[in-house]
């Protein structure tokens, strides 16, 4: 009987939980998996090029379930696996660290880091955003005590989020495609996005890349902010509208921004994004380092030989 073969990236170490008949292999994620190991039942993907993997999406005939590690397995889906193969995300993985990173940039915008760093290379004491300030001046916002914050995208990351936001006294609403509580959280439904933009101090976004989320942040819903808002993007960069929000920024329309992803990675020399006034830039730092994914793979492997439920089952 030939053994069950799992197949495991080498862009991190992985050491799932194997039961007997099962056999860990080890490729180079860097390149397509090589023909040796197209028989493979199972294949987990981390930092996978997507044109690797759809060189391969239809030359695996017995593989049975495909484990992303990223949140949003949009490259997995992009490939092109069959319909019949079973596809998982890592959804949860990353809660912790792009909660940490979404965090830092909501409080480097708040706190004005950005015009600290500024005053800092001009070896100037910026009085005037320290020494006696007040508490909400008019038309910014320098604090999250009673700052509306409203995360778009209230899944695993959002949650985590929220309670450490409303810890430092915000008051925190998420966004989502039905309306309801999440995690004890008010949540709107998408239908009424316009309506509560036109109330929020801070917009986390936290979308997955699809067709509908495509520059879901448009310029119309920019033009909803509050001149005195924030924007912060973890998520993915195609749902922003990058062009609107260079605009957004530049007309005094939107107070700051920080991007930690963007339509284009590596983003190019010459995109407006890099010189665009009040906009914080980090190279997709917030995620990058899956927490727990052995326990994950190992979960669903099991699941998968039983016959049962897999966890983070990925709709096509």
């Amino acid at each position: 009987m030939t053994a069950f073969k799992l197949l495991l990236p080498d862009s991190l170490p992985l050491a799932p939980d194997v039961p007997d008949g099962v056999t860990a292999v080890t490729y180079a994620a860097g390149a397509p998996v090589p023909e040796e190991h197209r028989d493979a039942e199972a294949l987990v993907v981390w930092g996978n090029r997507s044109a690797d993997l759809a060189a391969v999406a239809g030359r695996m005939p017995r593989l049975r379930w495909v484990q992303s590690l990223a949140a949003g397995p949009d490259a997995v889906l992009a490939a092109g696996f069959p319909d019949d193969v079973v596809v998982t995300s890592g959804a949860g993985l990353h809660s912790a660290t792009v909660t940490e990173h979404a965090l830092a940039l909501v409080l480097a915008l708040v706190r004005r880091l950005p015009a600290a760093a500024r005053a800092q290379a001009e070896h100037r004491w910026a009085r005037e955003i320290g020494g006696l300030q007040p508490l909400h001046p008019e038309g910014a916002v320098t604090t999250l005590l009673d700052a509306r914050v409203l995360i778009w995208g209230f899944g695993a990351i959002g949650s985590t989020l929220a309670p450490l936001v409303r810890a430092l006294g915000a008051t925190v609403r998420g966004v989502a495609r039905s309306a309801g509580e999440r995690a004890g959280f008010p949540v709107v439904a998408e239908d009424d996005l316009e309506a509560e933009l036109r109330r929020t101090d801070v917009l986390v976004m936290v979308l997955p890349a699809t067709d509908a989320t495509r520059h879901a942040l448009d310029a119309r819903r920019l033009a909803a902010l509050p001149a005195h808002a924030h924007v912060v993007n973890v998520g993915r960069g195609s749902t922003v509208d990058e062009s609107a929000l260079v605009d957004a920024l530049a007309a005094g329309r939107l107070a700051g921004a920080a991007l930690d992803v963007t339509g284009t990675e590596p983003l190019p020399p010459d995109s407006p994004l890099w010189d665009a006034p009040g906009l914080v830039l980090t190279p997709h730092a917030a995620g990058g380092r899956p927490v727990g994914a052995d326990a994950l793979v190992s979960a669903n492997l099991a699941a998968l030989l039983a016959g049962g439920e897999l966890r983070n089952v990925v709709a096509r």
